[in-house]
C-alpha cells in the first residue's frame, strides 16, 4: 500500500499560489473588461464635453470619492478580520457594517451638500452639481458589499460591479446625455454608474449572505471596529489621496480646462494602478491566514509574487502607453495632447510604486502604525514637491503644458522613495526580501522600449503605424522576453487554468 505523504509546508505555498493565481485570472479578465468599458468614457468625454467640462467633473468626483472612502472606515480591509473573529451569524456582521457606512456616508452628503464649494473650488456651482453628494452612501455601501464577498472569496462580484457594470454605464450614459445637457451629463452619467453598481454589488451580497433574520444591529462594536482599524482607513485614504491630491493642487492654481487634460492624463495611467487594487481582495485574505500560522516565510513569498506580476504588467501598460504618448492622448482629443508629458510620468509613477504598493499590503497587518506614518510622510513629500516644481516652473515661465506635468513628476518621485522605505520595513520585519525584482525584466523593458522608439521615429504619414503596428510588436518583444527569462513555475501558474505539476512549485521530499 502508498501512505500518502503527510502535508509539508510548500503544500501550502502551493495552495498560496493556486488562489493567487485563480485570483489573479479573473482580476486580469475584470482588468481587460475595464480598460475595453473604460476607453469609450474618456473618448466621449474628451471629444464631446470637452476639457474644461472634464476638469469640473474631475475635481467633484475627486471630492465625493474622498468622502465615500471615508465612509467605509477601514471596513474594506478590516471587515475580513471582524468575520473571522466572531461568533455571531456572519449575515449580521455585515449588515451591521452597511448600516455604519449607510450613517456615515448620510453625514458626508449633508456636508457637501451644505458646502457644494469644496466640490467646485475653482468655478460656480451650476445646475444639478449640488445634488452630486447623494451618490456617496452608493459608492461605500457598494465597496462593503464586495467587501463582504471577497471574504467568501468571490472575486466576480467585484469584476462585474467595477468592470463591466460601472465603466459601460457610465460611457453609454454619458453618450446618451450629450444630447440632453452638455452640462450636466458627466455629472448624470456619473451618478447613474455608481448607483448601476450599487446594484451589481447587492444583489450577489444578497444571494451569497441572505437577508439579515433575526438581525438586531450592534453598531457599538462596529463602529469599535472602525476606531480600531483607523491606520487601515487612513492607509486606504492616504494612498487615494497620493493619486489624486495632485488633481486637487492643480485645481487650485490652473483653471478647469488644464484640470480637464491632467485628468484624462490620469485616467489613461490610472488603469495599471488598479491592477494592484483588483488584487488586493485575495491577496489579503492568504496574507492574514499565513500570519495567524505565523509563517512569515510565506507572506514574503506571496508579496514578491504578486508584486512581480503586478509590476511587470504595470510596465507593459507603461511601455504601450508613453512611448507613443501624443498619440494615445490624441485619441482622446486633440486638446488633449498637451497631457502626454503628464502622462509619461503618471504611468512611470505607476510602477515605480508597485513594489510599495504590495507591501502595504502585509504592512497594514504587521505594522499598520509605522506604515500610515511612511504614508503620511509620502503624500507629504508629495505635497511639498508639487508646490516647489510647480513654483519653479512658473519663475522660468515654462509652457503651461510643462507646468501642469509638474504634479506628475512629483508623484513618480514621492511613490518612488516610498516604494523603497516600505519594501524594506516589511523586508526586516519578515525577516525575508519582499522586493519583486528581477533582471531579466529590466532587459525585458530595454528591448520593449527600442522597439517603441523605433515606430515614433517613423514619418509623419505613417504616425498611424505607432499605435496600430507599435502596440502590438512592442507587447510581443516584452511578453517573450518575460516568458523565456523571467517568468519561473510560479509566474506560469497565473496563465494555467488548473495549476499543474508542471506550472507549480515541487514539493520538498
Amino acid at each position: 500500500m502508498t501512505v500518502p505523504a503527510a502535508p509539508t509546508p510548500s503544500d501550502g505555498a502551493e495552495d498560496d499560489i493556486a488562489a493567487l493565481a485563480k485570483g489573479g485570472r479573473t482580476n486580469v479578465i475584470g482588468f481587460g473588461l475595464r480598460l475595453a468599458a473604460r476607453l469609450p468614457f474618456l473618448f466621449i468625454a474628451g471629444r464631446v464635453y470637452g476639457p474644461e467640462i472634464v476638469g469640473r467633473f474631475a475635481i467633484a468626483v475627486l471630492v465625493v470619492e474622498l468622502a465615500a472612502l471615508l465612509a467605509t472606515l477601514g471596513l474594506k480591509r478590516g471587515l475580513a478580520q471582524a468575520l473571522a473573529a466572531t461568533d455571531r451569524p456572519h449575515a449580521h456582521v455585515v449588515w451591521d457594517a452597511l448600516a455604519v457606512a449607510l450613517i456615515l456616508s448620510l453625514i458626508a452628503s449633508g456636508v457637501l451638500f451644505v458646502f457644494p464649494e469644496i466640490m467646485y473650488p475653482n468655478s460656480q456651482v451650476i445646475g444639478l452639481e449640488r445634488l452630486l453628494p447623494l451618490v456617496v452612501f452608493a459608492v461605500a455601501c457598494s465597496d462593503v458589499s464586495l467587501a463582504a464577498l471577497a471574504y467568501r472569496h468571490n472575486v466576480k462580484a467585484a469584476v462585474t460591479a467595477r468592470a463591466v457594470i460601472e465603466p459601460w454605464t457610465i460611457s453609454i450614459a454619458a453618450w446618451g446625455l450629450s444630447y440632453v445637457s452638455s452640462r450636466d451629463g458627466l455629472i448624470i452619467a456619473y451618478v447613474l454608474s455608481m448607483a448601476a453598481a450599487l446594484g451589481a454589488s447587492i444583489v450577489p451580497f444578497v444571494k451569497s449572505y441572505g437577508l439579515p433574520a433575526g438581525w438586531r444591529p450592534h453598531l457599538t462594536p462596529m463602529f469599535a471596529l472602525a476606531r480600531q482599524n483607523a491606520p487601515l482607513a487612513g492607509a486606504d485614504a492616504i494612498e487615494w489621496g497620493t493619486r489624486n491630491v495632485d488633481r486637487f493642487i492643480l485645481g487650485l492654481v490652473f483653471p478647469p480646462a488644464v484640470v480637464g487634460i491632467y485628468y484624462m492624463a490620469q485616467q489613461v495611467a490610472s488603469l495599471p494602478q488598479k491592477l494592484k487594487t483588483s488584487f488586493d481582495p485575495v491577496l489579503g485574505p492568504v496574507i492574514t491566514h499565513r500570519l495567524s500560522e505565523n509563517d512569515r516565510a510565506a507572506v514574503a513569498a506571496q508579496i514578491r509574487q504578486v508584486g512581480f506580476w503586478i509590476m511587470a504588467a504595470q510596465a507593459a501598460l507603461a511601455l504601450i502607453g508613453g512611448i507613443p504618448a501624443e498619440g494615445v492622448m490624441g485619441v482622446v482629443g486633440p486638446e488633449f495632447v498637451a497631457g502626454s508629458g503628464a502622462l509619461c510620468f503618471l504611468l512611470l509613477a505607476e510602477v515605480l510604486a508597485a513594489n510599495g504598493a504590495v507591501a502595504e499590503a502585509g504592512l497594514v497587518y504587521v505594522a499598520r502604525h509605522r506604515n500610515l506614518m511612511l504614508s503620511l510622510a509620502v503624500i507629504g513629500l508629495q505635497v511639498a514637491l508639487t508646490f516647489v516644481l510647480l513654483f519653479v516652473a512658473r519663475q522660468l515661465a515654462w509652457p503651461q503644458g510643462w507646468a501642469a506635468a509638474m504634479p506628475a513628476v512629483a508623484l513618480a518621485l514621492s511613490l518612488g522613495v516610498g516604494s523603497i522605505l516600505k519594501s524594506r520595513l516589511l523586508a526586516r520585519l519578515l525577516g525575508a526580501p519582499v522586493s519583486a525584482w528581477r533582471w531579466p525584466w529590466a532587459w525585458a523593458v530595454l528591448a520593449t522600449s527600442l522597439v517603441g522608439w523605433a515606430f515614433v521615429q517613423l514619418p509623419k504619414r505613417l504616425e498611424w503605424l505607432e499605435l496600430s503596428a507599435g502596440i502590438p510588436a512592442m507587447l510581443l518583444v516584452y511578453g517573450v522576453i518575460l516568458w523565456r527569462w523571467a517568468f519561473k513555475r510560479e509566474d506560469r501558474a497565473l496563465f494555467a487554468r488548473k495549476p499543474t505539476p508542471e506550472t507549480m512549485p515541487q514539493r520538498s521530499v
